[in-house]
């Protein structure tokens, strides 16, 4: 069985009210939830054996860049990846997808093609634009249609010899939508292109196995997984890591140092450059462990059982129109009511200590193309229940009824 009720013990932020009320936190996709484990995570590294890594030959530094290793390589076995140091510490998802950007900007030349979908955050799209801008690449977009899903046929047919790069999110931010990364990998690599799959959205709900997928590059953010903000990872195939320039310079991602010329570090020092984020690392590996011992498998099938649920008390309330109906999706609904602006009855939640997102949520092309301002974005995570769903449905229903 599935003790839901246990599981929201170890998060200590739960028991909290918000304007009075219990707090009802459906803002998941956007950041989980840190359970009590990887906090005092945080806490025991500062407490007993905060110290900068790999330099020091003090116990302190020896403890501390043991376990800042020992978490890549949770990370590594977690994905699935052929070695540990194609597990590239980052703040986060975009710090990772703009590495690999500037890393192409030596790569690319004018009139080469780069593809990315239509359903893409701002962060895996904007850097691309700007590689564009900087090379004289031609960047093309693989369009969605009504129930939030990519046009496949379509992205077969933008494929050429000339495309050298294809970006796709694994799980849309706004709409939940699960693409075919499988199929848009394996398409790419026949023309001989790269590929970044954007994980943030996944990485809560789907283990990728990056060596079966065959993806080239995979990125990750460690607050969408129970973890802190602040830091992520990029998985990169060795050899695609070892052909891209440095993204930084300065501290332990050299080899050597003189006026006259720089040699730089092995995999993966040559990304990291500067003092990282050793505890949020550390207890990236944590939150990993976390969620892994209660079972990714069950986790999917809850949350699956709490979109089935939500979609079909959500779909009861007159005027109210869901966008992203694809058949394969996580537990993203993002919705609005005839006539009436996502902003206000977000606010009106609020009120009633139900966290939802509204807006563009950062997919401002997905917005243009409903022809919509923005939705409100209700995302479930193992953490929430029925009741929670509840109450989200009698505060929409509250909402629409003051502002008509």
């Amino acid at each position: 069985m599935f003790n839901v009720e246990k599981i929201r013990k170890d998060f200590p932020i739960l028991n909290r009210k918000v304007n009075g009320n219990p707090l009802v936190y459906f803002d998941n996709a956007a950041t989980s939830q840190t359970p009590l484990v990887v906090i005092n995570s945080i806490v025991d590294y500062y407490s007993n054996y905060n110290a900068n890594i790999h330099r020091g030959v003090h116990a302190l530094s020896q403890e501390a860049t043991d376990k800042y290793e020992q978490a890549r390589i949770k990370i590594q076995k977690h994905f699935n990846a052929a070695k540990a140091h194609e597990i590239i510490f980052t703040s986060g998802t975009t710090h990772a997808i703009n590495l690999v950007a500037n890393g192409f900007s030596s790569l690319l030349n004018k009139g080469d093609e780069v593809v990315v979908s239509a359903m893409e955050h701002h962060s895996n799209i904007v850097p691309w634009q700007m590689l564009c801008e900087r090379t004289g690449a031609i960047l093309k977009v693989i369009p969605i249609n009504q129930e939030g899903e990519l046009l496949i046929d379509i992205y077969q047919d933008l494929l050429s010899e000339k495309t050298k790069l294809v970006f796709c999110n694994h799980v849309s931010n706004a709409l939940g939508t699960i693409n075919p990364i499988e199929k848009i990998i394996s398409e790419a690599h026949q023309v001989g292109a790269a590929v970044l799959i954007d994980g943030a959205q996944a990485a809560p709900h789907i283990v990728a196995n990056v060596e079966e997928l065959d993806v080239d590059f995979y990125t990750v953010s460690a607050h969408k997984v129970c973890g802190p903000t602040g830091v992520g990872v990029l998985y990169g195939k060795e050899d695609w890591l070892n052909k891209l320039p440095p993204y930084q310079g300065g501290g332990e991602m050299i080899a050597e140092v003189t006026f006259e010329k720089t040699t730089y570090a092995e995999l993966p020092h040559k990304f990291e450059a500067g003092t990282p984020n050793i505890c949020g690392g550390i207890a990236f590996g944590t939150a990993l462990d976390y969620m892994n011992a209660i079972g990714f498998d069950a986790i999917a099938l809850y949350e699956n059982e709490l979109l089935r649920y939500a979609t079909k008390k959500l779909l009861e309330i007159d005027g109210l129109k869901i966008y992203g109906t694809a058949k394969h999706k996580t537990g993203v609904i993002s919705f609005n009511i005839e006539g009436l602006h996502p902003y206000d009855i977000g606010s009106i939640l609020d009120k009633l200590g139900i966290a939802v997102r509204t807006g563009h949520h950062c997919a401002q092309p997905i917005m243009d193309f409903y022809k919509i301002p923005g939705t409100v974005r209700a995302s479930f995570s193992f953490y929430n229940t029925k009741e929670e769903i509840d109450i989200l449905v009698q505060g929409v229903i509250r909402a629409k009824n003051m502002l008509q």
